[in-house]
Formats: C-alpha cells, sequence, structure tokens
C-alpha cells in the first residue's frame, strides 16, 4: 500500500514535541483502502498541569473510506474563530453546529469569516481561489491542512503562482472562483459563499487534481 506523505508536525500539538507512538500507525494500515482516525492524549488530561512530561497516548481507529461529496457546493458563511487554529484538535462542536445550521438554510456546508471579515476556512476544509492566473490562498488565521501543503508545494514546482491575500466575501468574490480541500479531495468547486456567487473555471479544479497527482507516493 502507498500512501502521500503527511508530515509528523501535525501530531506534535499542545506538547510541541513529536509523539513516539505516532510511528506505530502504519501497523494500523492494511492492503484495503481505510479511513484512519488518530486520537493523542495526554495524562494527565484536560484542565491540570503536568508535574513533568505529559505522556501521550495514542488511540486510532479505522473505518470504511470516507467519500468527498459530489461537487459543485455552496458555502454559508459565518463569523467564526476556532481557538488555537494552526493546531488540529477535537472539542470543536462549533463546526459541527455550523455545517447542520447551514444545511438548513439550504448550503453545502459553512466557511468562515474572523473578526477582520477575513474568509479564512471551511468546518472541514481549506480554501483557494482562483483568478485566471493565480492562485489566492486566504491570509487569515487557519490550519494549513495536508492537502493544501502538498498543493502549494506541486503548483510550486509547476510554476503556477501563488499569494497570500486577505479575502473577503462581497461582491468582488464573485471575480474569483474557488474550491474546497481536505484529505478527502485536492479540489471541489464551490459556486456561492453567502450572497456571493462566484465565478466557473473548471480549469482550476483540474489544475488542482493534476498538481496533487504528481506528489511522491511513499511505501506502507
Amino acid at each position: 500500500m502507498r500512501r502521500r506523505c503527511v508530515t509528523g508536525e501535525r501530531l506534535a500539538g499542545l506538547q510541541g514535541r513529536r509523539c513516539a507512538g505516532c510511528d506505530a500507525l502504519k501497523y494500523c494500515f492494511s492492503t484495503a483502502d481505510v479511513s484512519l482516525t488518530c486520537f493523542i492524549t495526554s495524562t494527565p488530561g484536560e484542565f491540570e498541569a503536568p508535574e513533568a512530561d505529559a505522556q501521550l497516548t495514542v488511540l486510532t481507529r479505522t473505518t470504511a473510506p470516507a467519500m468527498a461529496p459530489e461537487g459543485p457546493i455552496a458555502l454559508d458563511v459565518v463569523a467564526h474563530q476556532r481557538d488555537l487554529p494552526h493546531i488540529k484538535h477535537v472539542g470543536e462542536v462549533g463546526k459541527t453546529l455550523a455545517l447542520r445550521r447551514a444545511r438548513t438554510r439550504g448550503f453545502t456546508d459553512a466557511a468562515f469569516h474572523d473578526p477582520q471579515g477575513r474568509l479564512s476556512e471551511g468546518t472541514i476544509w481549506n480554501l483557494a481561489f482562483w483568478d485566471g492566473n493565480t492562485v489566492n490562498w486566504p491570509d487569515a488565521d487557519i490550519l494549513p491542512g495536508a492537502t493544501m501543503q502538498i498543493l502549494q508545494r506541486q503548483l510550486s514546482v509547476l510554476g503556477v503562482v501563488q499569494t497570500t491575500r486577505p479575502i473577503r466575501h462581497g461582491a468582488s468574490l464573485g471575480q474569483l472562483a474557488g474550491v474546497v480541500m481536505n484529505p478527502w479531495t485536492p479540489g471541489i468547486a464551490v459556486t456561492r459563499i453567502g450572497e456571493s456567487q462566484l465565478a466557473t473555471d473548471d480549469d482550476f479544479t483540474r489544475l488542482l487534481h493534476s498538481a496533487y497527482e504528481r506528489e511522491r507516493l511513499e511505501p506502507i
């Protein structure tokens, strides 16, 4: 079996160090495709300060492969800023609430804007936008996802121009094409964010998928 490389830095988390147990994750894979969820907890747990180095415990769960939704999708826009946005962690009930409310409002999912009005990320997605020449990444406090990092790396190799800049929902957003991405997919087209219709550019989605396929696979 092979997989695309996801660096161990994402598993360092609040402890600021690599979890030794993470090296055992390869054992969780079989010859079949699976979705792997890894939870890292510490002893002592929440609301306690450790006397010495905390002991880390790794819990893994495998399920049937997750499937990305069929696109294109529409995103509600919600004022929300995740705690410690640069760290992947659990306990984010606000994201689930935003998703469920978005569904009741006729959207597929939700995107967040921060106190400065900048679009940042989705409930479980990174966002990217395209003006016909340049890939625009939102300038905000976000978690740079594994798929986002792969695309940034491979787009650079391909010589595609990329920039990071504030992106706000509103009339000007309609000049851009947009996608969401996560480990399910390197790109699903977004037709609407809030009341703003986005441009349609299938070449952008194809570019991201092509760049993603360039990433080197590692044997497990």
